[in-house]
Parts: structure tokens; sequence; C-alpha cells
């Protein structure tokens, strides 16, 4: 062990990132092209939009303009949960838009299903399965909340199985949880393994893919769109900006987001005997079920992947390279960890990395058109993307062609959230917030500040 702890002797790069063994390279755009459609942002949102516009419009000359790698950001940075929800859970859909919960549940499921076809249909090997999620509670407040979770669930028809004593013990055995909510239609994805699949499906469609390629500005045209690149322009007809947590192309979307840093650490593989040791014998992912929360789950090899807790906001939005690594964080979850696998008695960390997530006021995903129509965006999937992205991916071709369609009708995509207040206001907000969600978790009151922006309709989380 070093001084510094454990986490100090991890590589500090994404993991994912390893198990690609042809990863996907694509030329940086070097001279002015004009196509049907550019895609700027080649993460999981530019590369469904991708797919899914080569798939209804074959003739189309398509070009996704990546401004470093495929999968750099957060699509290469997650946990791979994929949920079956694009609404950041059941409970969100009910608290915020009660008058379409119904659908957007509905829709959330049946995203995941045409999910894990889609990926059959073009041949993508992106570690998909679906062993489903067991969400944990370690205080009598949380335990309460997991039974409201499963009243909730069986509105809709929801399956779910509650845990404690020996029946928990057999699906996870730690000290620190002392319930759980089993439900078993949830997903898990290799990420970085996912990126690049999609990248090749668009690939083997025509799709024309550039690297290292930033987006610096755009502007209407007389016949459409005009993109501004280090060495190039781009005049398209229509545009895709799949930007996720950078900072928006268009201005009045900027205040409408805000960066957080998450933060993961992996653990060195786990022998047959420590996975007994710890009833985590299943491939399910887990998480638990304070606002200052972990989820964690099982890699290929049996590395336990820990991430969140922290959920860190830098002062006017800084999005600096440097700041993916920050070791005070890195403590603080390498301590949880201990506390919660005492099994593993101080077991190693091979991996550590940062990744930043694009928060929207109230937890979800956002959509919209400009410059006539000819331009669409989403944004705001503040921690829920992997599965969401393909819905938004859908939302916006429907945008840009005009189309009614219950993907478009919804309030909760059409509607932009409340703008968060410029600094230094909004630095403070952030602070009062995390300040009471981490007392919250302590004493399972809710403070008066939270009961406000609950009123309001406005959350902060990951």
């Amino acid at each position: 062990m070093t001084q510094l702890g454990r986490y100090a002797d991890a590589t500090p790069e994404p993991y994912w990132r390893e198990t690609v063994a042809s990863p996907v390279r694509a030329p940086a755009l070097e001279q002015d092209t004009a196509c049907d459609l550019a895609i700027v942002g080649g993460g999981f949102a530019g590369l469904w939009s991708a797919l899914k516009a080569a798939e209804q419009f074959p003739d189309r000359r398509i070009i996704v303009l990546e401004g470093a790698q495929l999968g750099h950001a957060a699509s290469g940075r997650n946990g791979g949960f994929c949920a079956p929800s694009i609404s950041h859970g059941v409970s969100n859909a009910l608290d915020r838009w009660p008058s379409e919960a119904e659908t957007l549940i509905r829709l959330g499921r049946e995203n995941l299903d045409a999910y894990e076809e889609d990926l059959n249909e073009y041949g993508i090997d992106g570690g998909f399965e679906r062993p489903g999620k067991l969400n944990v509670a370690g205080t009598p407040w949380q335990v309460d909340g997991l039974r409201s979770m499963q009243a909730a669930y069986a509105r809709f028809g929801i399956q779910t199985e509650f845990l404690e004593g020996r029946a928990l013990d057999a699906r996870f055995n730690t000290p620190k949880y002392h319930a759980g909510l089993f439900e078993p239609n949830y997903a898990l994805v290799n990420p970085a393994r996912m990126v690049h699949g999609l990248a090749k499906a668009a690939l083997a469609r025509g799709v024309t893919l550039c690297e290292n390629t930033s987006v610096t500005g755009i502007k209407g045209t007389s016949d459409g769109v005009q993109l501004v690149t280090a060495r190039a322009m781009v005049q398209a007809k229509q545009v895709i900006l799949a930007t996720n947590a950078a900072v928006p192309l268009l201005k009045r979307l900027r205040p409408a987001i805000i960066p957080i840093f998450d933060y993961t650490l992996l653990s060195a593989p786990l022998s047959d005997e420590q996975q007994a040791a710890i009833g985590w014998q299943g491939r399910y992912g887990i998480a638990d079920s304070g606002n200052q929360f972990h989820y964690f789950r099982k890699t290929a090899d049996n590395r336990i992947l820990w991430g969140g807790y922290d959920a860190i906001y830098h002062y006017g939005n800084a999005r600096d390279a440097q700041l993916h690594d920050r070791a005070q964080t890195y403590a603080r979850i390498e301590q949880n960890f201990d506390a919660t696998f005492p099994a593993l008695n101080g077991i190693g960390f091979s991996h550590r990395w940062g990744g930043i997530i694009d928060t929207s006021a109230r937890l979800t995903a956002f959509s919209g058109t400009a410059m006539q129509g000819r331009v669409a965006y989403a944004m705001g999937f503040t921690g829920q993307g992997v599965s969401a992205t393909r819905f938004a991916a859908l939302t916006l071709l429907d945008l840009l062609e005009g189309r009614d369609t219950v993907r478009t009708r919804l309030r909760m995509l059409s509607r932009r959230p409340m703008p968060f207040p410029p600094e230094p206001l909004r630095s403070l907000a952030v602070k009062w917030a995390q300040r009471d969600l981490a007392r919250e978790d302590l004493t399972g009151k809710r403070s008066l500040f939270l009961r406000a922006l609950d009123k309001a309709g406005v959350g902060f989380g990951s």
C-alpha cells in the first residue's frame, strides 16, 4: 500500500478501453465537405443518431464529427448501467410528469427491449447482458424508500423482489446494507465495446466518421447549416448536436446543464472464494439508496467497478482535463469500498478514472430544434444516458423530419429545464444542495431548501 492509499497505484485511465480488441480509428476532417446530415459528437447519442439515420435514409450522406476519439467522454467512462427507463427512473417520472408518467415508464421499458433487438440486428457485441439490478438500503428511512419504490413499480406491473436478512445475504452479504429491492429487468453493457460496435455498424452503412475534428462554430446559411472546424468547413442540410457535457455550441443552451464530475475505482479480479465471501455470485449490478450513492457491478473478469458518491462541480463550469483525476475523491470512495467489503481485506485497485455528467435541473434529457428546424439537439442525460441516448436519437430524427410522434409529444423532452443561475450563485446553490443532501443521508430529514427545490421541480444529482 502507498501512503496515499491503494488507489494511487491504479492506472489513471478507463479500464473499458483495454477490452476493445480492434477499436475504430477515423481520420480528421482535412477539407471542406458537404453532407445531408452532420452529427457533432461521437459518443452514444451521436452514434445512435448516425446509425438510425442511415437505417431510415440509406441514400443520404451522413458524417459524424468527434472532437477527440470516439467515446472519449462520458460514453466511454460510465459504469455501463443500461436502464429500462428514459426518465431517470419510475419515481422521477411520477414526481415531475405525473400526467405522462405511464407513457414515460412504458416507453422506457420498450426502449430497452428495442435496444437489445438492435444490437442483435446490427451484430454489435457491446457486452450487453440483462442480469437485473439490486437496490440496497443502509438506514431505516432508506428501507422505507425501497418499500415505496416497490409500491410505485407495482402500479405499472414492474416485477421486483424485496430482500432482508438471509434472503439479502444470499444476494449480497455486507454489514453496510440491511434491505434490498431486486429488479430483474435491468441491463449492463461494456461502454467502450458498445461505442466501437455502434461505430462499426455505422461505417458498414456508409456513415463517415471523423475523429480529432472539433466543431468550434455553427451558423445558419441560405440552404442549411455551416459548421466550422480547425481545418475545414462542413455545409450540412441538417445537423444533430450530441455533445453531452461539452460547452454547447448554441449559447442559449449553456445555462441548461452543469458539468458534474463522477469518479470510479476498479478492483483487482475476485477469486471464487472472494465472491462467495461477499455473497455476490450473480452478474447483477448494485446501487445504494443514498443521495450520495455508490453504483457497482462486476466486469467480465470479475473485477468490482465501484463508482459514484462524490458529485463534484467546479466553479465556472470548469471542464479541465486534470479534473478527471481527484485524489481526495478516490481516497473517500476507497474508504467506502472497504466499509462495504470488509471480507475483501484490502484488495488492490487496477484502474481509476473520472468523467463528466451533463446534469440538468430535473435529472433527465431534453431536446429541441434551432435554425428553422435544421438543427436538433439533446442533452442533460444526468448519468442515465446509456439506454436513453438511443431513444433521444430517434427523437432527434423525428424533430428534423417534422414528424408528430409519441416521442416529440413528450413534455419531458420538449420543455427545457429551469436554467442554472449564473456564478457565483450557481456554485453557492450547488454547495447548499449538496450539503443538505448529505445531511439527509445521515438524518432522514429533508431540508426546507430541498423541499423548495422539489416544489419548483428542480433536482440535483448524478
